[in-house]
């Protein structure tokens, strides 16, 4: 099978207008397995480091992104607390790519169709390099997490719930 050039996602035009180095890696989608854990290893990389963005709401009707770790789980009492709101709720999937530009399995905060206020956790600053999706199924962006911040004008916060039986 040939490889070929992944195209440049608006994602990847956001990076290179700001002068950001990334990497793009495809990998094979399973429509019917679009989990952060199962993309990390496809691309080769611990769940941790492969942030998924998600799609969310205030009380108030505002959006925002999540951005939390492969192997984690939103916390949504902590990110209305991150947004200054007394509730927040997941967005409902139909709303997702009317929102965002972008189908489930490929959100991402770069390029996305309006520009909603994004936060990611704050693990993501443990790392050398992270992935988010590029804004397609199939394809990751790898990046360093300061020029992912840069770039979504992320807030750090606080945001997945502890794991159990271990300490964070």
């Amino acid at each position: 099978m040939k490889s070929v050039a992944p195209a440049k996602t608006n994602a990847a035009r956001l990076l290179d207008s700001l002068g950001i180095s990334y990497e793009l890696r495809a990998y094979e989608v399973d429509p019917e397995d679009l989990t952060a854990i199962s993309v990390a290893r496809k691309i080769g990389l611990p769940a941790e480091q492969v942030f998924k963005t998600l799609l969310s709401h205030t009380n108030s009707g505002e959006h925002l992104f999540a951005v939390i770790p492969g192997d984690s789980e939103l916390d949504l009492k902590k990110l209305a607390q991150a947004a200054g709101a007394k509730k927040a709720e997941l967005a409902s999937l139909k709303d997702v790519e009317p929102l965002t530009g972008y189908i489930r399995g490929g959100v991402t905060v770069m390029g996305a169709r309006k520009p909603f206020p994004a936060f990611a956790d704050e693990t993501i600053e443990l790392f050398e390099v992270i992935s988010v999706s590029a804004g397609l199924r199939g394809l990751q962006l790898i990046l360093s997490p300061a020029d992912y911040l840069r770039a979504s004008a992320a807030t750090l916060a606080d945001l997945t719930k502890a794991h159990t039986g271990e300490a964070r």
